[in-house]
């Protein structure tokens, strides 16, 4: 979703470096999988279409951190509001 994105930390030899993927439109999303040695982070759109992906060597990726968008739920979505704060009870 919109605002979702993932944060790699690398290491650069003498220093770390930091970079970050982010859902930037609506209806994307920020895909993370690893395979044969390398970390893939992708934003896709809501068809599955790849718009950009960053790849890194899994043994120089220090941290992998996904910071997902708080998600609302349904009854909050249609404008109810949850029983327990409802004014009447």
């Amino acid at each position: 979703m919109k605002g979702d994105r993932v944060e790699i930390v690398v290491d650069a030899g003498d220093t770390t470096r930091a970079y970050e993927v982010v859902a930037s439109r609506a209806g994307r999303r920020v895909e993370t999988a690893v395979r044969r040695g390398v970390v893939e982070v992708s934003e896709v759109t809501r068809s599955g279409s790849v718009v950009r992906t960053a790849r890194f060597m899994a043994n120089r990726v220090l941290a992998l951190v996904e910071h997902p968008v708080p998600r609302i739920e349904e009854s909050e979505a249609a404008g109810e509001r949850p029983l327990r704060d409802d004014p009447r009870s």
